[in-house]
This record gives structure tokens, sequence and C-alpha cells, in this order.
């Protein structure tokens, strides 16, 4: 559908090459069930006199029939046109429907609510630029909002709107609209989202969808309409990696001999110098044709057919690269996969795993945990069932050209085929950093020495106290990167230095550059990080000292791993709760907050103290945590 335009009647021509020229921006709606997507979708099409007549007068005598207004003009119809859906009311598959307005094109998918059909939004969401997720504003956030906003996460869609819909179901109230906003950010500082707004919506009565609101003058936001038209998309495609997987040789004539497919990234030119992966055979770009004539430059997405000057060995499954910029080459790899398949993952089972054009067997050698939405904590599992999701670690029988799923959403995904049905069963995502045997925590682990045995100290743990006048004992200060930690140990260790204690500050950036200068930032580089840590300040307890651990610590339980090396009894958690929005600005430049996005905290369930670091001075801090220290009997 099209919006009006006087160049339609007077010169299509000039019409068609406008609206050629013009941005598409896909989008999906999403979120639980009776949130009101269709009849949003249905309502944006209609206020913006977007509907065919006879389409419109269909809709209307459909709504006599299935709709749920009482035979009121129904626009959920619009896209749930399932004979099932109608019945039911509800979403069962993805829908999808085109439209234009005089700025920008549009593909919708509305896409289910339902958490069996989970697979299905998936499915809506793995080409979208953009997700708006509602939330009804009487029930506010549900398991399968938190479900489909980590989905959304997960599949990197960079811009989220959370639209909170039925506000004229609570009176269109200022004070629902902000607890269900805090509630979300809350869950959603945890994902990495790093563009999300918040509109309040009534989809059914066209508050704020595409006109402004007047039943909501406190709110002074844009519209939906206006948000979908100005969003920002320009830098979400990656124009930096060229990459450009082969889907077919071209041989019409023995003159001619092309590769076609879709450019899946980047940019390529005439002349420019190439790589065929694997064979990593070299030649240059010698013609870039279309159907429309050869081109001199192309980018994403364009299909187009490349002519080499070399004759290479290039196949359907092998990819053109740019030399110097290649994607790597690997045979394992780990991966988050959305189960998709009423038949449960089998770890070990032979399975077809294909990405971009290659198909290759492969499979799932292990699980490592499955992930809990709500929750987000890790949950050990031997097989994921349909809708679960879980980090899993892929062995293929030959090696294919990849990147990271953040760096590249098509040479990064891939799905898992079923070798009997031939069944799309899973849809995976490879991590950014890939984890083999030797990168992995090793809390569980046996020393590699069997023969070794625990030497006792001569000096008893009453004798240390009595000569530091103190009780060994470790306080870990965990919160988010900006949050004040290193700041506040700091001051501690300072404060007990001059008080005559015996104090030791473990701040995790200086461990990086030295002991644990082999770790990064992933969730099993902080684990591990976290694990050595505990080590050290267990051995410095044993020794009578207070260990000061100043670390981010993001997961609860590999926290209470931490406790355990200790020993609950000398291990206190203080936890520095300080807003995301503040830690990033605090922390703004430094390394660390480059990793923030993709930081999933978990505050601590049970923390011995917390401490408010956007409104108290460090000092109080102090002061805080030696009365903690107090009340433990560690110091006088």
């Amino acid at each position: 559908m099209s919006h009006q335009s006087e160049l339609i009647a007077t010169d299509i021509n000039a019409y068609l090459a406008e609206h050629e020229r013009k941005e598409l921006l896909r989008f999906i709606t999403c979120g639980s069930v009776d949130d009101g997507k269709s009849t949003l979708i249905g309502r944006l099409l209609y206020d913006s006199k977007l509907i065919y007549e006879d389409q419109l007068a269909k809709i209307e005598k459909d709504s006599q029939i299935h709709g749920t207004l009482g035979g009121d003009f129904d626009p959920a119809l619009l896209t749930d046109g399932l004979r099932a859906e109608r019945e039911q009311g509800i979403t069962i598959d993805v829908a999808y429907r085109y439209f234009s307005t005089a700025k920008r094109k549009f593909i919708i998918a509305d896409t289910p609510g339902h958490v069996q059909y989970t697979r299905n939004m998936a499915t809506g969401a793995s080409t979208a630029d953009l997700a708006v997720i509602l939330v009804d504003a009487r029930h506010g956030i549900l398991e399968q909002t938190r479900r489909h906003s980590f989905i959304v996460s997960l599949l990197g869609i960079r811009h989220i709107l959370v639209a909170i819909n039925n506000m004229d179901l609570v009176d269109y109230s200022e004070e629902v609209y902000d607890r269900i906003r805090e509630d979300y950010r809350g869950f959603a500082a945890r994902l990495d989202i790093p563009d999300l707004h918040f509109i309040p919506i009534s989809a059914l009565k066209g508050d704020n969808v595409v006109e402004q609101s007047e039943n909501m003058t406190w709110y002074h936001g844009s519209t939906l309409m206006n948000f979908l038209e100005s969003v920002y998309i320009g830098s979400d495609r990656n124009l930096q990696d060229f990459r450009f997987p082969v889907q077919i040789v071209l041989r019409p004539n023995l003159d001619f001999r092309g590769f076609a497919g879709t450019i899946s990234s980047g940019i390529v030119r005439v002349g420019d110098e190439i790589v065929t992966m694997p064979s990593r055979k070299k030649s240059r770009i010698k013609e870039i044709v279309t159907f429309d004539g050869n081109l001199q430059e192309a980018c994403a997405p364009m299909s187009v057919t490349l002519t080499l000057e070399d004759e290479v060995d290039c196949s359907r499954g092998d990819m053109i690269v740019r030399t110097g910029n290649v994607p790597d080459l690997e045979q394992q790899f780990d991966a988050t996969v959305v189960w998709m398949s009423e038949t449960a993952m089998v770890p070990g089972k032979q399975y077809l795993i294909k990405q971009t054009t290659k198909t290759v067997p492969g499979t799932i050698k292990t699980l490592r945990y499955r992930i809990d939405v709500n929750s987000m904590h890790r949950i050990q599992t031997p097989s994921l069932t349909l809708n679960e999701i879980g980090r899993v670690n892929v062995s293929l029988s030959e090696p294919i050209s990849l990147d990271r799923y953040r760096k590249n959403r098509s040479t990064g995904a891939f799905i898992i085929i079923d070798r009997i049905t031939y069944e799309t069963v899973g849809a995976g995502m490879i991590l950014d950093r890939h984890t083999d045997e030797t990168r992995k925590d090793h809390w569980d682990d046996d020393p590699q020495i069997q023969t070794l045995v625990h030497s006792d100290s001569k000096v008893s743990d009453e004798e240390r106290t009595a000569r530091f006048g103190q009780r060994a004992v470790t306080v870990l200060l965990t919160g988010l990167p900006g949050s004040g930690k290193s700041t506040t140990a700091q001051a501690l260790e300072r404060y007990l230095f001059e008080q005559g204690r015996s104090a030791m500050v473990l701040d995790g950036q200086n461990l990086r550059m030295g002991i644990n200068r082999d770790l990064g930032l992933s969730v099993e580089d902080r684990s591990e990080n976290m694990r050595r840590c505990a080590e050290i300040a267990k051995l410095f307890n044993e020794s009578g000292l207070i260990s000061l651990l100043s670390l981010v610590a993001p997961d609860e339980e590999v926290r209470n791993k931490a406790s355990g090396v200790v020993g609950e009894d000398r291990f206190l958690v203080v936890h520095l709760n300080a807003p995301a929005e503040l830690c990033a600005q605090r922390n703004a430049g430094e390394r660390e907050i480059t990793d923030q996005a993709l930081l999933k905290y978990e505050a601590p369930d049970n923390p011995d103290l917390v401490l408010d670091t956007e409104n108290q001075s460090t000092s109080e801090c102090v002061a805080s945590i030696v009365k903690l220290l107090q009340q433990h009997n560690v110091i006088d």
C-alpha cells in the first residue's frame, strides 16, 4: 500500500523513481498475548489512510462476524487473516504487511504472542531493523514480554520501541506509564539494547498512533508513526566488511563465468582485489553485472553477479571477500541457539548446519547451559526443547567462513536442519568469542597433578587475629562499571591502614594487566576472573589480611561459588547500586564500558550491604562498610 501522491496521477515514472529511492524499514510487533499487536497495525494503517476501499469494506463486514468489539470496526482483522486466528482472536503465524509513506517504505511483521509460537516470532525478528514491543498497561511486564525482549536482543535488533498500550483502560494514567517504563528499564539493563524508547498509546482508540493524543497531554514525545518515519538506521548496516556468499556459478556460454549471489555486507567496486574462501585464491573484480546493466560499485543487500579477472576455483557455498579483511575460517564455534522443534535437541546427534549458502554436516558437541529468559540465570540441562534458548558448542565436518553475529548478522547466523525430515529445528547466532576447551572457567576442575597435598600453616587463625587486631575477611564490592567500586575500595583500604589494620585491594582492571591478562570481558572470562580472585583472597585471608575485591562480578551463581571458595563465614557482599545511565556517564571513555551493552548484570539476591553511590559520598560509603565490619566482629 502506498501513500497518496500527486505524482501517481501526473508522472508515474517519476513517482516510481522517487519510491525506489526511499529507505526501507523492516520492523516487527511483538509482546504477550492480547497486548494489541494486530490492533495496533490495523489502526496504524487505517489512520494513515493506507487501506484500500474494498479491503476496508471486507474488514468492516468481517467485524460483524469475527470482531471482538461488539460489531464495531476491528482493526486487528487486517493482519489476523487465518480462520483459526479470527476464531480464537489470536495471532498464530507471522503476518507481513507492506506500506509506504512520503518518507519511507515499511515491511511489518506481526508476530504471535503465545509461548508455543515463539519460534514464529524469532523467524519474523530475524530480518528486522526495529522491534515494537507492546505492553498492556493493565498487566505490565509479563513473562512473554521478557522472552520476546530477550530474543530481540539476542537477534541483534538495535532499536526497541516499547509501546505501552490500552492506556484508555487505565484512564490515561501517567503514573501507570512511568511505573511500567521503570520496570522495563530495570529488566532491559541486563540486555543488549542500544536504543530504547517508550510511547504510551491506545491502539484501539488511536491515541499517539498517528495523531498526538488529546487525552495524554502530559506526554510530549513523538507519535508511533512519526517515530517510525524518523528513527535513524543508516549506521546499522555493516558497510566495512565485504562478504559475498556465492549462490550459483553462471556459465551461459564459453566466454562468461560469473558468480551470482546477494552481498551480505560491505561494498565492492570494479578493480578491487579479492580472495575466495576457503581456497584463499586471489584475483580482482572484473565486472559487476546486473539485469539493468553493469555497475562500477555495489553494496549490501544488492543481488549481483561478479566476474573475476582470473580463473579461480569457486562454487556454491564459497565466499568472496576483500583481501586483508577476511572472515574466520573455523570448524568449531560457540553459539546461542533457539530450538524450534518439538523433538528435543540431542547433543552428539548429526544435523545439517546451513550458514549463508553453505550446508555442511555437524553436531551439537556440547550444551553448556539453558538460559532462563525471566531471571537470565544459566541452568544446567541435558537438552533443549521447543522454544528454549541455550549456549552450545558446534562442531562441523569441514571449516566454514564466518563472522561473529554482532559483527555481521548474515555470516554470523545459521540454521540447524534435521537430516531425516529436513525440518528446520533450530536457529543459531555465533558468539563474539570462540570458546574451546582451554577457554572456560575452572570452578569444577581437579588439579592437573593428582598427588598434590595441602600444606597447613604453622600459624593459627587465632594467633593472626591477636597479632593484627582484626579477623580475616573478604569483602566483595560488586556493581556496574562506573558504580564506584574501585574508588570506594581504595578509600576503605586507606581508612583501615590509618587505623592500623592490614587490608589489600584486588581490583579487576589491575588484575587483568597482570595475572589475568589472558582474560577478556566475556561471561566465561568474568567467571574465571572471579574464581582466581577468590583463590587469591582466600590466601590473603589465611595470612590474616582483609581482602577487598573490586569486581563487576555480574553473575549471582558465580558470586556464590566465590563465597564457597573463600568460606561463607569470611565472605561479605556489598552491592554498589547506581543507575546504568549514571554509570555510563562516569565511565565514558574507559575500556570496560565498551562491554557494557553486552553485560548482563544480576544484582545480588541478599547482599550484606547496599550502597546508593548516586546519592552517598565516598566517605559515607566507607563509613557504612566500616560499620558492617564492626557488626561482623572483623574490627573493633
